[in-house]
């Protein structure tokens, strides 16, 4: 094979995604997406072939949160396809007005990535940019986490349809992500979660919709053992994500019958894995010794960021 920096190397031909713009999981198609993890199952094995799938092209990473893993992942991912990017930190629109941001930045980039608090962000620079907007997090959906918990799953347990996926706690948007990602996968999902704290209706109909078109269920309980029993996976996330601070200590007892301690691992099949997005409150949602178990797989979701959002940039900026 060529070297991947020889003019005579061109990456395997792919999918693009025909829309525009990631802002939500529904974005692409259940064709694209198996394509996509396919696709990223492929990079993550034989990464040189796409070293330079994306030279030349830049990416603008807008970041209201702070970040670890999907800051580093997207550096990374448009790097090791051959492009760069560059950073801004800060709120979006606190300057100067949204449209005007985005139309500077369509001008120099060729893709925007965003980790914003407020979906309406999204989709306002969605509205007004002429490159592809990325949603890497928002108040309502996680996408780019979901891709990376899909592949994970079928890399430990073999393939996703008839598989169970046992959400705990509290109903966001990583819960969001994941019921819409599962059910376009065939997975059944189930989400345990305290009264009051339950994921968006509307989003629920949605994947339920979903579900029943591919064979399997979607069920929301307030009792963790119901959801966790029988489950192929078991996966939680903080109870107060950022901006929730003013409300932990609430939350914490709240969320304290939630929690994934080994009692209710055991409740899943014993071949399940445990799934976090992380960064993880040890010894709060989930213990320490969960987090350590063999049955974790938590780095190896971290990783996959790397993996699938490489993935997702090619399908949306290549060719």
């Amino acid at each position: 094979m060529p070297s991947p920096t020889s003019s005579l190397y061109s990456p395997p031909s792919t999918t693009r995604i025909a829309a525009r713009d990631y802002t939500r999981d529904l974005d692409v198609t259940d064709l694209e997406l198996r394509a996509l993890l396919d696709l990223a199952a492929d990079m993550k094995r034989s990464p040189r072939r796409y070293s330079s799938a994306l030279q030349g092209r830049y990416l603008a990473l807008l970041f209201e949160k702070p970040s670890l893993r999907t800051r580093v992942t997207f550096e990374l991912a448009i790097k090791q396809l051959g492009g760069d990017s560059v950073l801004s930190s800060g709120l979006i629109g606190e300057r100067e007005p949204i449209k005007d941001i985005a139309r500077n930045l369509d001008r120099w980039t060729d893709g925007i990535v965003a980790r914003v608090f407020s979906h309406r962000t999204i989709l306002d620079l969605a509205e007004w940019s002429s490159v592809p907007v990325v949603n890497a997090l928002c108040d309502k959906y996680h996408p780019c986490q979901a891709l990376a918990d899909m592949l994970t799953i079928r890399e430990h347990l073999d393939h996703w349809d008839g598989r169970t996926l046992a959400y705990i706690g509290d109903g966001n948007n990583v819960a969001h992500s994941l019921m819409s990602s599962a059910a376009r996968l065939s997975m059944n999902f189930r989400l345990a979660c305290p009264d009051g704290y339950e994921p968006d209706s509307t989003l629920v109909e949605e994947a339920r919709v979903i579900a029943g078109k591919n064979g399997v269920t979607l069920e929301i309980t307030q009792d963790p053992i119901e959801a966790a029993s029988g489950a192929d996976a078991i996966y939680t996330d903080v109870w107060a994500s950022m901006g929730q601070e003013a409300q932990a200590l609430d939350r914490r007892a709240i969320f304290q019958p939630y929690q994934v301690n080994e009692a209710l691992m055991a409740k899943a099949r014993s071949s399940a894995i445990f799934m976090h997005c992380l960064p993880a409150k040890r010894n709060q949602e989930t213990t320490d010794g969960v987090m350590e178990s063999a049955q974790s797989v938590v780095f190896d979701q971290a990783e996959n960021r790397l993996h699938t959002q490489k993935a997702l940039l090619l399908m949306m900026l290549g060719g």
